[in-house]
């Protein structure tokens, strides 16, 4: 008899997309599993960089720590070309980070087995593990259009096989799932059961990476350094501890086949790839390695799966819906990303709190991302693989066409401009009451000081990934008039049929409420009494901040400025689970905000449970 099981979400992939989703619905309450077909998770090489804009991500589910104190921080990139002797010379530096708002204006670079187990040790604290070796045989998805549209029930069917020893036949069990997650990797096993394709090409640029700790003269090893010489490019990425990681452009004459015309693993030595970067390097030098870790070889593929999910069911993740060169140091961030996007939703459909609908926008918005990521990526690869404009060779990539694409690249290589286009959660109606604050991209870092006690806090801070809507109210400089009209919105708000009455749910168990409020007021520290803020806007101390800066007149101060906010109004910001402006509106154009939260959340009228 075979075991049979449900469950509301079945991830199938334990990489950095897999456990991302994992987390974020076990801080949500919801019941899942996760399973893996590798006995362990990685042990070397793999994904290295995390972006400005992940780390700020890891930082709402409370990760980051780990990383900034063990990661290597690369603050600066260092660009050589030939000089006039054969070899090459440097001709530039510039800030690794190009995006002005970025909260921490660096990447940071640590083995993708350290962000695993940072994920892991966060579910085992919650009594979680990944189910491992799994891999699963057969998934099929109920055809019944009711009840593909009722969440509550289970209509995808999948059949896993234990795998415990080559010998043996592999244990089988059945489950049923309201959703799966295919978080499954390139090759994903779920995309091509799907039947998805992925669109895109193969480039001719052969590349191989090496991770070791290197004895070198070279004056930028511990930057992110971009290498063009005349006998091929290279970048190079400092690692934790004394580790580098080298990306070297590799000649087909080194590492093909002649007879086959395939690539021969034979050739991928770490001494190979090492005489590779004396070759690239000269006058440098670059004695033997003290210590290699890990090397690869891969040829550069740009391509993006045809859709992202299946009548909302099954979705794919990661790189199982796009791959693009790792020298952009986009894969393992946007991955992480994928999931961060589609967790949330999730829950607050599994909750009943929010239209089936909802998920519609998973595919929406990183499907988009991730064809913009390989528009990106081909440019970027393009011109880091190309020759370098020499004497002999004019029509090669210049110096400044390089540092140009380079620098306007930096919304894109930071994971800060990322930009949600119109859509049910993306409602754009009102940017003009806050001109500053870009509805679709993330919020802004900005520092404020707590009204009650005067605490500096960085708003980030404040907006945890925990499925909650967080809603901004820029409450403008309290004179009494103002906090007249402040007053009446609380009334306003208070009113059985306001958006915040219908669709703000409390929170039950490990399902937090639907909505949370801060209030913002412009004016000094000294003359704000936070107690002014009706109990409707204050639901806590903590919640009441002013725009001024710290006792030390360092931190914080001109946010409404900077945001192109009126102190004279009263302007709403509303910030997805996930960190993104979804809505800004005046305080007196309620209505839209009853039309937008009404566009995907399910009021508690209509709600089954309320």
């Amino acid at each position: 008899m075979l075991k049979e099981s449900h469950v509301d979400v079945l991830i199938i992939g334990a990489g950095p997309s897999g456990l991302m989703c994992a987390n974020a619905l076990a801080g949500a309450g919801v019941d899942f599993r996760i399973i893996d077909n590798r006995p362990v998770g990685v042990a070397a090489g793999q994904a290295d960089g995390i972006q400005p804009r992940t780390i700020e991500v890891l930082q709402s589910y409370g990760l980051a720590e780990p990383l900034l104190k063990e990661g290597a921080q690369m603050h600066l990139c260092a660009f050589y070309n030939p000089g006039p002797d054969g070899g090459i010379e440097r001709t530039g530096r510039a800030a690794d980070v190009t995006a002005p708002t970025a909260r921490y204006p660096f990447k940071i670079t640590i083995a993708q087995a350290s962000i695993e187990a940072l994920f892991v040790e966060s579910l085992k604290s919650q009594g979680i593990s990944v189910d491992r070796p799994i891999v699963p045989s057969s998934l099929e998805i109920s055809q019944d259009p009711a009840e593909l549209l009722d969440p509550t029930s289970y209509p995808v069917k999948v059949v896993l096989d234990h795998i415990h020893s080559s010998d043996d036949t592999p244990e089988q069990e059945i489950v049923h799932a309201k959703f799966v997650v295919g978080a499954d990797g390139a090759h994903s096993w779920v995309r091509k059961t799907l039947g998805f394709t992925m669109d895109g090409e193969q480039t001719d640029y052969i590349w191989g990476v090496i991770d070791f700790i290197p004895d070198t003269n070279f004056p930028d090893i511990r930057n992110r350094s971009a290498i063009h010489s005349e006998n091929g490019s290279c970048m190079i990425i400092p690692r934790e501890g004394d580790k580098v990681r080298f990306y070297l452009q590799m000649a087909d004459k080194d590492v093909m086949d002649p007879e086959t015309g395939r690539i021969d693993k034979q050739k991928v030595t770490a001494e190979n790839l090492i005489n590779t970067a004396r070759r690239t390097f000269y006058p440098y030098i670059v004695n033997e390695p003290k210590e290699v870790d890990w090397c690869s070889i891969y040829i550069i593929g740009q391509r993006v799966a045809s859709k992202f999910s299946k009548h909302d069911r099954v979705f794919i993740a990661g790189d199982a819906c796009h791959t693009h060169s790792p020298k952009a140091g986009q894969g393992m961030n946007a991955s992480m990303n994928d999931t961060h996007n589609l967790a949330w939703k999730l829950a607050q459909v599994l909750r009943g709190r929010a239209d089936i609908s909802l998920l519609k926008t998973y595919e929406l918005e990183r499907q988009k991302y991730a064809q913009d990521l390989i528009d990106f990526d081909r440019e970027f690869s393009a011109l880091f693989s190309g020759k370098p404009r020499t004497l002999e060779n004019q029509e090669g990539v210049t110096h400044e066409e390089f540092l140009s694409a380079f620098q306007a690249s930096g919304g894109f290589s930071s994971g800060i401009g990322v930009h949600y286009m119109p859509s049910a959660i993306v409602h754009t109606i009102h940017q003009g009451s806050a001109p500053n604050i870009i509805i679709g991209e993330r919020m802004l870092p900005q520092m404020f000081v707590r009204a009650a006690d005067a605490r500096p806090v960085e708003i980030q801070d404040m907006l945890p990934a925990d499925t909650r809507f967080k809603l901004l109210f820029f409450v403008g400089l309290l004179t009494s008039e103002q906090l007249a009209k402040v007053r009446r919105l609380a009334e306003e708000l208070e009113l059985p049929t306001s958006f915040l009455q219908k669709y703000n749910f409390p929170a039950q168990g490990k399902a937090q409420s639907t909505f949370d409020i801060i209030s913002i007021a412009a004016g000094h520290k000294d003359d704000v009494n936070f107690l002014d803020i009706p109990s409707t806007l204050r639901t806590h101390w903590s919640q009441v901040l002013i725009d001024d800066t710290d006792v030390t007149g360092r931190l914080g101060g001109g946010a409404y400025p900077r945001f192109g906010i009126d102190e004279k109004e009263i302007t709403i910001v509303v910030v997805r689970p996930d960190g993104y402006v979804g809505m800004i509106a005046p305080s007196t154009a309620l209505e839209s905000m009853d039309k937008y939260f009404g566009s995907f959340l399910i009021g508690k009228t209509l709600n089954r449970e309320a």
